[in-house]
């Protein structure tokens, strides 16, 4: 589920980390990059245990409306259509997602205003109310709803954001990336499959992905006064205190992968540097990351450093 840009991302914070606190120990940091990788998945889940909740909440109001002392025909003929989306039955039976809400203790105890907010503004969306007049129900106009809201409700709440950030400050940054996760995750969901339809894994691959980080993060620290020697002489007539410190940090991690990483095409690396560096730093970080990596590869090249395994590796 998660890229490796995000990986890089993480490893990228979690050595500025380090280099905020070298009384951590290297090893102490990387069981905090790993934890923090890990609660994402966390993010992911609760994100996805939100879902039903919109539907007990809208369950609640017509059991209450029942309970008027004089209910109006429509308090006991609801409309019914939205809490019978079977999106809502998928999440609510399946196994595998009970399991993990449960290992993780993942509830909405007493978030009963952050629910009825986020309600109101779901039964504000037109598309909820073309959803409810239309008489006709199929899977797909289900799962579009879900993903409409998704996209239209949860993604730009502030209110969500907060209440999940406080509850881990790295939620912040992972917010949108999880959200995706599971908008994406729904989207592939199957009529013919109900419980049965596979719930993303953290990793793509598990030992690569774990392998990688790790060793991009130990390694790059392990050899930054090396790699810190290196970007100087590429300064020209600049020190190197006067580069932006993500930048350093996204150039050694850009040197590690030519030298550490043998299958890790030379193309990749400085794109996906250039990217975090556009993201990250400043608005001329890119350029600067692209220049410095391009002369670095070239001297790597012509003392033959690279170990690069594969065709097309090295251009």
């Amino acid at each position: 589920m998660i890229s490796r840009r995000y990986l890089r991302t993480k490893v990228m914070q979690a050595i500025f980390a380090h280099e905020m606190n070298r009384q951590e120990n290297i090893l102490m940091g990387e069981k905090n990059l790993t934890r923090s990788i890990e609660d994402f998945y966390v993010l992911f889940l609760y994100f996805f245990s939100l879902i039903p909740q919109l539907k007990f909440y809208r369950e609640k109001k017509i059991e209450d409306a029942k309970e008027k002392i004089n209910p109006s025909f429509l308090d006991l003929n609801p409309n019914t259509k939205f809490i019978d989306n079977q999106i809502f039955k998928i999440i609510e039976e399946h196994p595998a997602l009970n399991r993990k809400f449960n290992e993780h203790n993942i509830h909405w105890h007493d978030t009963t205003d952050l629910i009825a907010h986020l309600y109101k503004e779901v039964i504000d969306l037109n598309e909820y109310q073309l959803y409810m007049d239309n008489n006709e129900r199929s899977f797909q106009e289900d799962k579009q709803l879900l993903l409409t809201i998704i996209e239209k409700v949860f993604a730009p709440n502030q209110l969500l954001h907060w209440f999940l950030e406080e509850k881990n400050v790295h939620w912040f940054d992972d917010y949108n990336d999880a959200l995706l996760a599971v908008y994406r995750n729904i989207s592939s969901f199957k009529e013919s499959l109900g419980s049965k339809n596979k719930i993303l894994s953290l990793f793509k691959n598990k030992s690569e992905d774990i392998q990688f980080y790790q060793d991009l993060y130990l390694k790059t620290i392990q050899h930054s006064k090396e790699y810190e020697q290196l970007i100087q002489e590429k300064l020209e007539n600049w020190e190197l205190e006067r580069v932006i410190g993500i930048d350093i940090i996204l150039l050694k991690m850009g040197i590690c992968e030519f030298l550490e990483f043998e299958t890790i095409p030379v193309k990749v690396t400085i794109n996906e540097y250039i990217e975090l560096a556009k993201s990250y730093s400043s608005p001329k970080s890119g350029l600067f990351i692209n220049g410095i990596l391009d002369k670095l590869l070239i001297d790597f090249k012509n003392k033959n450093q690279l170990r690069k395994i594969g065709r097309g590796l090295l251009n």
